[in-house]
């Protein structure tokens, strides 16, 4: 029989343990402080946080089968997932100004488990229990005095998790952008689903697909203009992407060269489970050269986007450190 996995962690802070026992109270709900979103998905029940709760985080489900308000919480696997047992957060008083908020995990590994508990599993449940006490540690007292390092095991899962690029029809809910060209000779459009929790700020997602591309796309633009110059084609750069329209959910990009009309629009939809980002691309050429150029640009614009798209997902999901961006504010 595989042995039962002891696994605590735990944060002394310097505030009364009623303080903390607040947070505790507030797990599962929508404005949860302490629970690692948008990194991990976030705690749901299908209830108030009670006796009988059935939830989870993703594919990790449990229901509660203790819970002392501003103490303690049991939760229980349901034995599906491969766990047998119990996870607990808790509040200890350590004095009248100090206490210890401390994740308890017994579980017995089986099935498949026993593999993947080793494998993976546990270096994401260390990580994100060490992240969630860090916020619990900044909210109390507005620091975090060591920050939990994200080892690659754990970045792996979050990337695997953050949702795929899939090609999609330009949105009509992309109004900013429909009618901002004429007659497109390109139009385009990608889709990247991100977690509850992600920030819905559209200039925020702007920012990271345009400002902040990954380091291979920043090599291909400037192979780019080195080559356009023979072809009577002006040099980009960041101006391209200057933001010419906004509103609540929809941010609009784009300048007009000597050679093409170029126009991005970044569409955030959110909803109660997630949030769609969209990047719709519109382009005219006005030249020879411009039409010439618009021929190359269709065959690598499709992975250049999806690229662009995917890593402003990870580093807008994925806080390697918890002291990265929270849920509640926005990047960029």
């Amino acid at each position: 029989m595989t042995a039962t996995v002891l696994n605590v962690h735990e944060r002394a802070l310097p505030v009364p343990a009623a303080e903390v026992g607040r947070l505790l109270d507030r797990i599962g709900a929508a404005d949860d402080p302490v629970w690692p979103a948008p990194a991990w998905p976030p705690v749901r029940f299908d209830r108030p946080l009670a006796v009988g709760a059935d939830g989870g985080h993703g594919p990790v489900r449990y229901h509660v089968t203790g819970y002392e308000p501003g103490r303690r919480v049991e939760l229980t696997f349901h034995p599906r997932i491969g766990l047998i047992g119990t996870h607990v957060l808790e509040v200890e008083e350590r004095g009248p100004h100090a206490c210890v908020l401390r994740h308890r995990l017994s579980a017995r590994p089986v099935g498949r488990m026993r593999l993947l508990w080793p494998a993976l599993v546990r270096t994401c449940h260390d990580t994100l229990i060490e992240h969630l006490l860090d916020n619990a540690e900044r909210t109390v007292t507005g620091t975090v005095a060591h920050p939990v390092r994200y080892p690659w095991r754990a970045r792996l899962a979050v990337d695997l998790g953050s949702g795929r690029v899939r090609a999609v029809p330009v949105p009509a809910a992309a109004t900013l952008l429909h009618g901002s060209l004429g007659r497109p000779e390109l139009a385009d459009a990608f889709a990247l689903r991100v977690p509850p929790g992600t920030t819905t700020d559209p200039q925020a997602w702007a920012d990271a697909v345009f400002r902040r591309p990954p380091r291979v796309v920043v090599a291909l633009l400037r192979l780019r203009n080195r080559l356009v110059v023979p072809l009577g084609i002006e040099r980009g750069d960041a101006s391209a992407f200057d933001t010419i329209g906004r509103d609540d959910r929809q941010v609009l990009l784009g300048t007009d060269a000597g050679h093409l009309d170029f126009r991005a629009g970044v569409l955030v939809q959110p909803d109660a489970a997630g949030t769609t980002v969209t990047v719709a691309t519109l382009a005219a050429t006005r030249s020879r050269a411009g039409r010439a150029y618009l021929a190359v640009v269709r065959l690598v614009h499709p992975l250049v986007v999806r690229a662009m798209l995917r890593h402003a997902g990870r580093v807008t999901v994925a806080p390697w450190r918890s002291t990265g961006p929270r849920a509640d504010q926005p990047v960029g």
